[in-house]
């Protein structure tokens, strides 16, 4: 199962983490993992490209099943609102795929 881990700060997302597998089906054809990590890399991505806002990443291990983004700089610009709209985006694809598949992932959203 993908367990993520939602942490907010005044109510928007400060950091986000994703660990383990979704085993819904073989290596290279889980469609949940196809989809959460469509989902959380696309936001991620979007974030660097469009946002002036520093990410502390963390992709430890290297057979997967474990991503952590921190916003490292949480001071209130329009970056920073950006940044963290995108990400609310982002949960709530999660959450879509969750609805479906909540025998692969499970969100908490603190």
């Amino acid at each position: 199962m993908i367990r993520v881990k939602i942490k907010r700060d005044n109510g928007q997302i400060k950091s986000f983490q994703l660990k383990g597998h979704a085993e819904s089906g073989p290596v290279g054809h889980d469609l949940v993992c196809a989809a959460v990590s469509g989902i959380t890399f696309g936001a991620v991505n979007a974030v660097l490209e469009l946002c002036n806002v520093p990410l502390e990443i963390d992709q430890a291990g290297s057979e997967g099943g474990f991503l952590k983004v921190t916003i490292e700089d949480m001071q209130p610009s329009p970056d920073l609102e950006k940044a963290c709209l995108l990400f609310e985006g982002m949960l709530i694809s999660l959450q879509t795929v969750e609805h479906d598949y909540s025998k692969h992932i499970s969100i908490i959203d603190k």
